[in-house]
This record gives structure tokens, C-alpha cells and sequence, in this order.
């Protein structure tokens, strides 16, 4: 028998690897290379913020009457001082037709062509707002902001809403402030305070055009607050573009410029926060100036007893107002009660009163709750403008 140690060992067969030729690869890199290309050059060049969705765009005009030949159209354009860009569903449209009397806009489905004529709403007729003056709008690096018209016109007259007097018996303004940030208290307020209370806007909101045109619609009258340096700072910051006793009065003037630019239509400019820079006269009398030079009233909150609001205002001789209570120092029902009262007695003894809360629910709740009887009391209830001291003639 054979040694089997012995016997040579047959070499293995070798297996064959597939090798992938070496321009495949090249050629599927050059490829989407390519489209990638395509696509970075046609975001640098072609100024589409959406990024080529279908949308139709529509110019709706909020006071009344179609919008005229020619209005611009787009994301963020504007038809006159309170239209606003509409935009529609991603897909393809049609201009606006007339079907019966009411004008419709035609939607098309991409995918199967389907059309749909879907009505546009009546025009809202607002009544009681004055429309933006383009006589008191001044353009700015950072927008229109307002100025005092060319026959002397004050924005704080024009924008004033009429006082609807019921009786000779006490008056007292209102002023909630904070909104335009929350949508609920907006919301809240905007749906359960009466239109003689004044509110102020915030200048942070997303949405502040149409909040303050639809405040506006109902009657009331607008202010605009402007964040102001606390003595905390900067640990309690109120947001950008503050307004700080550390900065030349040129820089506060700009920034002042940058929160009067976030919407038109207000009577008068208020501070948020701000006990510091209320209190140190060389920043806040430029700034008060400023405001008085525009013919718009200066709101004081009330919260600072160091506040020299109403000494400068007094000097330069500007439209001026300053809360009495603030209605809300301590949020609770029962305290915001107690500090109403505390206001209609004060209301009684003065004829006049001011007070002032933030968009808090419980805030609105109770305030809201207390207007309701103040009328069969002998209350008046008016905004702001009626309450704030007037410029002399010179």
C-alpha cells in the first residue's frame, strides 16, 4: 500500500476575483458630482426660498375693495399698509376669476390635473382704524418708523381711537402689555378684554403685523414696547437691541429706530423693564425726546419709584402718560381684584386713573371679569390717548 504521507499534495485551484474596472466608479462619482453641482449652483443663484414647491400667492387687501393692478406679490410683500401675502397650498393656481359675484382662486392637482375653485373671502371692512398715513411714516435703514406729519400731525392723535363718553363719571385706562410673544395670552386678551383697553405689543413677536392690524380693527389702540436696561443686567436681559445707560446716546437712538421699525400704527412708545435706564437722565432724556420729536405719548409702566419719565416729559414739554397701580404686582385673583378696587377708588377721588397689567391668564380673566360691571358702576373705561397729558401749543 502507498504511503499517503508520502504522496504530493495537488496545489489548490485558484479562484478568480471580479475585479470592478477602475472607470466605473470614477464615472458614478463624476455623475452625482454633477448633480450635486446643479443643485448648489441653482440655491446660489436662484433666490427661491422654497425651494421650488408650488405655491400661489395671493394680495388680499384688509380694508376693503380688490387689491389694484400691479400690487406686488410674494412671501412678505405688501399691497399698502395692511395687506397681506396669502400664500395657497403647494400647487399650481390660477388667477383669481369671478364665479357669481364672488371671486375664486383655482387650485390644480399636480398629480392628476383635478381642478378645484375654491372662494376667496369677502374683504374685511374694518371700522374705526385709522389707516397708516404715509404723511407720518419716515423710511429708515430698518423700515418706516413713525414722524410727526407735515402740517405737525402727531401720529399719537391720528392712531387715537374716539372716546365714546356714557357719562361724567370716573374714567380709567388700562394698559396690558407682553403681547404678540404668547400666542395664547394674545389671543386671550385680543378675545376677552373690551376694545377700550389699550395693549401693548412686544417687539419680538413672528406675527406682529397682523396682531397689531387686527388690535387696531377691534378699536383699540396699540403702544409699542422698547426693552430697557433693569439694574440686574445682565443677568435679567430683555432681549436684543436693549436699550443701556453704558451706550452713547447715538446707539440708543439706533436701536430705539430698530424697535419703532417692527410695526406702524401705535400711539406711543412704553418701557419693558428698564429701572436703571429710566433712572439715569442723560440716556432716557435722548431717548424720551426722540419719542416726543415723533408726536408719540411716552408710557410709564409704574413699577420704578427712581423713574425720571415725568420730569423729563414735563421739561420738553411731550405727551406723557404713567401708571398708578400696577394691577398684576402680584398675580393671584384675589390680589388683582383687591388692586382694582384699589384703582376705581383711586378713579373716584382723582377722576382719572391708570393701570396697568401683563397678558397673564389670570390677569386677563380678572380684568376681563371686572369690565364687565364696571359700566353699571359709573366707571368709563378709555385708552390711553384720553389719559396721557397733552403737548402745549407754542
Amino acid at each position: 500500500m502507498a504511503d499517503d504521507l508520502a504522496t504530493p499534495i495537488a496545489p489548490a485551484k485558484s479562484r478568480q476575483r471580479f475585479v470592478v474596472p477602475i472607470a466605473v466608479p470614477r464615472a458614478v462619482a463624476g455623475v452625482l458630482g454633477s448633480i450635486v453641482g446643479v443643485f448648489v449652483l441653482r440655491a446660489l443663484v436662484v433666490d427661491d426660498p422654497f425651494g421650488g414647491e408650488p405655491v400661489a400667492v395671493i394680495s388680499v387687501d384688509l380694508t376693503g375693495g380688490a387689491a389694484s393692478p400691479g400690487t406686488p406679490a410674494g412671501p412678505g410683500a405688501k399691497a399698502g399698509p395692511d395687506a397681506k401675502a396669502v400664500t395657497a397650498p403647494p400647487a399650481a393656481a390660477e388667477t383669481p376669476a369671478e364665479s357669481g359675484g364672488n371671486k375664486t382662486v383655482t387650485i390644480i392637482d399636480g398629480m392628476s390635473g383635478q381642478r378645484q375653485h375654491v372662494p376667496l373671502a369677502e374683504p374685511v371692512k374694518i371700522a374705526g382704524r385709522a389707516p397708516i398715513d404715509p404723511n407720518l411714516v419716515e423710511s429708515s435703514k430698518y423700515g418706516p418708523i413713525p414722524k410727526l406729519g407735515p402740517s405737525g400731525a402727531r401720529p399719537a392723535d391720528i392712531y387715537a381711537q374716539p372716546v365714546k363718553v356714557a357719562g361724567t363719571g370716573p374714567r380709567i385706562a388700562i394698559v396690558i402689555g407682553g403681547l404678540g410673544i404668547g400666542a395664547s395670552g394674545t389671543a386671550e386678551a385680543l378675545g376677552k378684554l373690551p376694545p377700550t383697553m389699550t395693549l401693548g405689543f412686544a417687539p419680538y413677536g413672528n406675527d406682529l403685523d397682523r396682531l397689531v392690524a387686527r388690535a387696531r380693527g377691534e378699536g383699540r389702540e396699540v403702544l409699542l414696547q422698547v426693552p430697557m436696561e433693569p439694574f440686574d443686567y445682565p443677568d435679567n436681559d430683555p432681549g436684543p437691541q436693549t436699550l443701556l445707560t453704558t451706550l452713547l446716546a447715538e446707539q440708543n437712538l439706533d436701536r430705539l429706530h430698530w424697535f419703532m421699525s417692527r410695526f406702524q400704527g401705535y400711539v406711543g412708545i412704553a418701557n419693558y423693564m428698564g429701572a436703571r435706564y429710566t433712572a439715569a437722565e442723560p440716556a432716557l432724556g435722548a431717548t424720551m425726546r426722540e419719542v416726543g420729536k415723533r408726536g408719540l405719548i411716552y408710557f410709564d409702566d409704574g413699577t420704578s419709584a427712581r423713574s425720571l419719565t415725568g420730569q423729563i416729559a414735563g421739561v420738553n414739554n411731550m405727551s406723557f402718560a404713567k401708571a398708578n397701580i400696577v394691577l398684576d404686582a402680584v398675580p393671584t385673583p384675589v390680589e388683582i381684584d383687591n388692586a382694582l378696587a384699589r384703582l376705581e377708588v383711586m378713579a373716584r377721588e382723582r377722576g382719572i386713573a391708570i393701570g396697568v397689567a401683563t397678558a397673564l391668564p389670570a390677569s386677563i380673566d380678572r380684568i376681563a371679569q371686572w369690565a364687565k360691571s364696571a359700566e353699571g358702576r359709573g366707571i368709563v373705561l378709555v385708552p390711553i390717548s384720553a389719559a396721557a397729558s397733552k403737548p402745549k401749543s407754542s
